[in-house]
């Protein structure tokens, strides 16, 4: 058994085990998009970030990948990291603002604008299809081609592939594919619709660099006159 410490309270969880796995196990919420259940965590989207350490050593990794030590200091909700998950968010609206899933991060999140060239991509890269075709449907017809800007996803020279069994695993995974907001223009890339704009209601002198990381949070409760 391995034991750390998440947001100053300490975790006993099984060897092999990650840092989402402990801070799930201890009812900390961490957003995740490429991260899935019964895949195998890739770490592409990097929204499940946390930071690590203390003092001019701390560091932010991925909580998906990063194996869970002996000793390690987590913090979930840093302001570091709340600044790292919305900058992450604006750049997934400027690829997909049509996904719901996206829309619904930025609600959560209170990303309320968007300083990127709007692109209007299908795909995120999230690899989410890939693993699930691979893993899970046991047929490895898609994956990986190419690098950098021409990285994209799909058969190999677009030839259709022969162990396909069109089973749609691929599209019930992919978060780009639920579709709900449907504007174009890039100052109305983000609707705000479900946005929560309550004040935070913990004390910051009482948790120094903590953000509130109750999920929801408790001033969403609170009907305030």
């Amino acid at each position: 058994m391995i034991t750390l410490t998440i947001n100053g309270l300490d975790a006993t969880v099984e060897k092999g085990s990650t840092i989402l796995d402990a801070a799930r196990f201890l009812g900390f919420p961490i957003p995740t998009l490429c991260h899935m259940e019964g895949l195998t965590p890739y770490g592409a989207c990097r929204l499940c970030v946390v930071e690590i350490g203390e003092g001019p050593g701390a560091k932010l990794v991925s909580s998906c990948t990063y194996p869970a030590e002996p000793g390690l200091k987590v913090r979930t909700a840093s302001s570091r990291v709340v600044r790292a998950r919305k900058m992450i968010i604006e750049l997934l609206l400027a690829s997909c603002p049509q996904s719901k899933t996206i829309q619904d991060l930025a609600s959560k999140y209170e990303v309320t604008q968007q300083r990127f060239r709007q692109e209007y991509e299908e795909c995120i890269l999230c690899g989410r299809c890939v693993h699930m075709c691979e893993e899970q449907m046991m047929a490895k017809a898609i994956g990986f081609r190419g690098r950098g800007q021409s990285r994209s996803i799909g058969t190999p020279f677009d030839v259709p592939s022969e162990v396909c069994r069109q089973c749609g695993g691929c599209m019930y995974v992919c978060p780009a594919c639920s579709l709900r907001c449907t504007y174009t223009e890039p100052e109305k890339a983000i609707c705000g619709g479900c946005a929560n704009l309550s004040p935070p209601c913990l004390e910051k002198e009482l948790f120094d660099d903590m953000m509130c990381y109750m999920d929801p949070c408790v001033a969403c409760e609170i009907k305030k006159p």
